[in-house]
């Protein structure tokens, strides 16, 4: 490119997450702090589903930023504001909204996505959940050059993290945002070193994509295996947590773990069946092996999160063996 990417540097942010929130602050730490924030508008929350704002629009209001807030970037008004900032880059990470070609174009150095996967793999709304999901041992970050494509464009870095067995996911999206902060830095002071920096191309080989998380994901099916459904309850936990239902009472699943049933043979019980495993322990059947749940929360009482043991010792009549979980379905 002719021009050089040296300062006073003019960057825009575009997203709206804790996540974002979080990539947002190392930018602002660094020699590449942001001049203009978009980011959703604020939505209800709560139980009296008051508008509230969400982790980026609360970052950029601390530094007295400029804030665009459109429910599409196809808006005159949008573009009019982008034209007038005139950035040399735009950073995007979990914004929510799709950029137009003419967005894409606006910046002088394009617009470069920090994005939670190892690209190809993981391309898509929901790259941190479906890679544990999936029983992963690596996922990371890239940082992309945007192209029209869905997470397509060409890579500038990469760096990878291990996935912990039966992995928190909400754990491990702060870990992936604290290292793709100082990725973003890293690529920006490049781009500063060598103004003809350019990207890799992605192959096509391994790509996969991460589609948005439904209400669907959150069924536990108990025909699944042991290690699938504590995979898919790790991976849920921090947003929308996995669901179930016992004796027409939705539970909520934080935690669990498959335990050993060497003991047992595979047809003792059905998908779903309590098994005996003391007063301070629920262990649930499944297609293939035992599940052991840690944390849970019921719909019933103040709803607060609780350990096996509070749940077995408040609610008797729930978890006892002739009690069975219902599979992939809830009232």
């Amino acid at each position: 490119m002719s021009k050089s990417f040296q300062q006073p540097y003019k960057i825009a942010f575009a997203g709206s997450p804790e996540f974002a929130a979080t990539i947002f602050a190392r930018l602002q730490a660094s020699d590449f702090a942001c001049g203009l924030v978009l980011t959703q508008p604020d939505r209800p929350q709560g139980r009296g589903r008051t508008l509230s704002p969400n982790a980026v629009k609360v970052a950029a209001n601390a530094y007295g930023l400029p804030i665009l807030q459109p429910t599409s970037l196809r808006e005159e008004a949008v573009i009019n504001a982008l034209t007038e900032f005139s950035p040399d880059v735009l950073i995007v990470t979990a914004y929510g909204l799709l950029l137009p070609q003419r967005v894409l174009d606006l910046p002088t150095f394009g617009c470069m996505n920090v994005h939670a996967s190892l690209l190809p793999r993981w391309r898509g709304a929901a790259p941190i959940e479906r890679a544990v999901m999936a029983g992963d041992e690596i996922t990371g970050v890239s940082i992309m050059q945007m192209e029209r494509g869905l997470d397509t464009g060409p890579v500038y870095a990469m760096e990878s993290v291990s996935i912990a067995e039966y992995a928190d996911a909400g754990a491990l999206e702060h870990r992936l945002a604290l290292l793709g902060g100082d990725l973003i830095v890293d690529v920006l002071q490049q781009l500063q070193d060598r103004p003809t920096l350019q990207p890799t191309p992605q192959p096509e080989a391994g790509a996969c994509y991460a589609s948005k998380l439904s209400a669907l994901d959150r069924l536990i099916d108990w025909r699944y295996s042991a290690e699938q459904i504590a995979r898919q309850i790790w991976a849920l936990s921090h947003r929308m947590p996995a669901i179930t239902e016992l004796n027409g009472t939705q539970i909520q699943l934080l935690s669990a773990v498959p335990v050993d049933n060497r003991s047992q043979p595979e047809s003792a019980n059905k998908p779903g069946q309590q098994v005996a495993g003391g007063r301070k322990s629920i262990i649930v059947a499944c297609g293939k092996g035992l599940l052991q749940i840690k944390t849970l929360k019921l719909a019933r009482g103040k709803g607060l999160a609780m350990d096996a043991a509070a749940a077995r010792n408040g609610y008797p009549d729930l978890f006892d063996e002739r009690s069975v979980f219902a599979t992939g379905t809830t009232t």
